[in-house]
């Protein structure tokens, strides 16, 4: 499942999730790479910059996401380890994530995020490695 609208037909719904509450929008979706959106407005801390929070969440929700495609039916994807660089903030507007893969092994998905403001400054550099574990129904 490596097409980008198989893929986000497949995810469950976000309704009532963090997802929902940050406005996050996945746009693209593969087990290699995922990109996806998330407004400034209602995400800040409170001298109205972009919290390094809310980048983190937005690329763990990427990372995840791509590496749940790259795990297959049956099997999960967990994140285990996150980390991010915050190299400047934002105080409006649309930011998008880029998670590619770095590692896409049988038991662990490692991805670089890369989040931009819409003039494709470099916000925030995170990696996220996800472990890919049998899911329990």
């Amino acid at each position: 499942m490596s097409d980008t609208s198989d893929a986000l037909a497949a995810t469950p719904s976000i309704a009532g999730t963090l997802l929902e509450r940050m406005g996050i929008e996945v746009v693209e979706l593969s087990a290699g790479r995922a990109v996806g959106t998330m407004p400034v407005e209602g995400n800040t801390q409170p001298y109205g910059l972009l919290h390094g929070g809310a980048s983190a969440v937005l690329a763990e929700t990427l990372g995840s996401y791509a590496a749940q495609v790259h795990a297959g039916a049956g099997r999960a994807a967990v994140g285990i380890e996150l980390s991010a660089t915050h190299h400047r903030s934002a105080r409006s507007g649309l930011v998008t994530g880029t998670a590619t893969a770095l590692h896409l092994g049988s038991t662990l998905a490692t991805y670089e995020v890369v989040v931009e403001d819409a003039d494709g400054r470099r916000l925030c550099t995170a990696r996220l490695t996800c472990m890919l574990i049998d899911a329990r129904r």
